[in-house]
Order: C-alpha cells, then structure tokens, then sequence
C-alpha cells in the first residue's frame, strides 16, 4: 500500500549533507517553498499530477459551452483560468466544490511536511515561508511567518470588485447553487448549477481567494520576497515542480552562498541550475514527509515533531511513530 511504501522510505538510510545538518544545528535561518508534494500525505486530492482531478476531469459533466468544452478538454486548466471564469464562472465551483468543502469541514490534517516548519518555527530559525498551495494546512499547523503565493480557498471575495464574502455564507451558497460533478461528494445537491452574485457589485464573480491562471500575484509574495530571500541561509524546496511563475524564481533570489534543498519525488530545477553546485545544492529524492523526517532525525527535531502527533494526518503520524518506536 502507499502507507506501507511511504513507511518503508522512512526507514531508508538517506544522506543529509553533513552542510545542511551543521547549519540547522548552528541555528541558521530556513525558508521554504512548498507545493502540493507537502500536502500530498494528508490525502487532498492532487490536482496537477498523473492521475489527478485535472488529468481525470471529464468536461463533459461541466456547465459551460460547446466552445469552452473544447478549452477545457485541451487544457483542464482552463477551469482556473480567468479567461474562462470572467465569461462563465461554473466550471471553476464545480470542479473545485469538493475541495472547499472538505477544507471548510476540517477534513484533512497538516502533514509532518508543515510540522517540520512549526518546529523550525519554535526553535527561532524559520525566516520565511512561500506557500503555493491554497489549502491553508501550514497555517493550521501554527506557521506564522507564510505567504500565500497563490491565494487560500478559505477566504472568498469578488474578482470583480474585490470586495470579501463571508466564507460561511459562501459555503452556504455552494452547497445550494452548485451541482455535484464527483462520485464521492456526498450530501444534496441541485440538478443545475447557478451563478453566485456579488454582494456590492451583483456580478457572478465570487469564489474563493486565489490566484487564477492569467492573474498578477498578490503583491505580499513580492514584499516578502524582498524583505526576507536576502536572509535566508537554507532554503527547502518541498514538493513542487517549480513549473509556476513566478514563484519558481523565489531559489535564484536567495543570497549566492544559500544552501538550497530540494525534497521531491523527481529532480526538479535544472533549467534554474539546482544542482549545478553540489556544495550549495542537495536534492532528498522521495516522499516529502519522509525525507524531512530523516533530516529532523538528523538535526534531533524528532522528539520536537512529536509534541504534533495528535494534530498530524494519520499518515504522517503513523511515519513518525514508527521512527520515535526506535529510539
């Protein structure tokens, strides 16, 4: 099974460059740049990769046109997109519906991925996090210092005017304007979708707030970039493809003798020159969770990750309890 797999990765011996251990030891500041690879263990639904809702959506169970269909089916995307969502704004709360709900209902728990932050954070040494996820587990699990690169589905306002919609009454709303395209949602649902106005302009642009394709980033993510890539000494790059921009630019703008660390499944960065420089650049291929247990294994964090057992996703805390189980 995958638990089984991600406990056998756990136990593997994994070479944390002894620069890295030394620096965290010696209280260095860390950053991170995390994509949906550290959210993957808590069970959210993946959107991106093989086998995710964007690879499996079916268009054809979609409110929209003939024409948008055929957008949609080249380039699932195309539902986050604003080129689509200014025209028709359906698609978007259909496909992204379940997600809202299952983070509004508490669902899904933070990982040891975000734990490992929270203790990073306790010690003194966490600098800054970028977040490209919008599921908001990272801040569930007490980080404070996170910049959400691309918004967070547990606040809603206009696209148009920008004004906030209060997040109960916009659940309310979904739950009753916006049919079920999933199997597994659960609950009643209407037959056909219709649109959610705008309490101050009336316009049918309210979703959650977060970065749609064709979107500026919001200017937080630039601020901070400013402020604290400068300061950081030991940057991880936790499950993200780096494929977006422009947060995919956040390693080349920390300082040139930063360490930098990328946790992931796959190698990630060449095209930017990850790797190129084997003193400052080491790469932990595997399952974030796991990886970053072995270096809190290496840097003596475990008992520290181990006051969060309770608030993990049992994925998570089954990991850390085997490894805790051995010492």
């Amino acid at each position: 099974t995958k638990l089984q797999r991600r406990r056998m990765e756990g136990r593997r011996a994994v070479s944390v460059p002894s620069n890295v251990v030394a620096a965290i030891k010696d209280g260095r500041k860390l950053g991170f740049l995390i994509g949906a690879g550290a959210s993957c263990s808590a069970g959210i639904p993946d959107f991106r990769s093989a086998g995710g809702l964007y690879q499996t959506l079916k268009a054809d169970t979609l409110t929209c046109t003939p024409e948008q269909r055929a957008r949609i089916s080249r380039d699932p995307t195309t539902v986050v997109s604003w080129s689509l969502f200014k025209d028709n704004q359906l698609p978007y709360h259909e496909v992204r519906k379940p997600f809202i709900l299952g983070l509004y209902a508490g669902k899904w728990k933070p990982t040891l991925s975000h734990f490992f932050m929270r203790v990073a954070q306790d010690h003194g040494q966490l600098q800054q996090v970028f977040s490209q996820n919008i599921d908001g587990l990272d801040l569930k699990a007490g980080v404070k210092p996170v910049v959400e690169v691309h918004g967070s589905i547990l606040r809603a306002e206009c696209e148009g005017c920008k004004a906030s919609y209060p997040f109960d009454d916009f659940v309310v709303q979904l739950k009753s304007n916006i049919k079920n395209i999933y199997e597994t949602e659960e609950g009643t649902s209407p037959a056909e979708s219709s649109h959610i106005p705008c309490l101050s302009c009336h316009r049918p642009l309210v979703k959650p707030a977060t970065v749609l394709f064709g979107s500026s980033l919001p200017d937080a993510f630039h601020e901070a970039q400013t402020e604290h890539a400068g300061q950081i000494d030991v940057l991880f790059i936790v499950g993200t493809s780096l494929n977006v921009s422009p947060a995919n630019f956040v390693p080349m703008q920390v300082r040139s003798d930063a360490l930098r660390v990328v946790v992931n499944r796959d190698p990630v960065g060449r095209e930017f020159g990850l790797g190129k420089d084997t003193e400052r650049d080491s790469f932990l291929q595997g399952d974030c969770d796991a990886m970053l247990l072995e270096v809190a294994k290496q840097v003596g964090w475990l008992r520290d990750l181990g006051r969060y057992l309770s608030d993990m996703c049992d994925a998570s805390a089954q990991l850390l309890r085997d490894e805790l189980s051995r010492l």
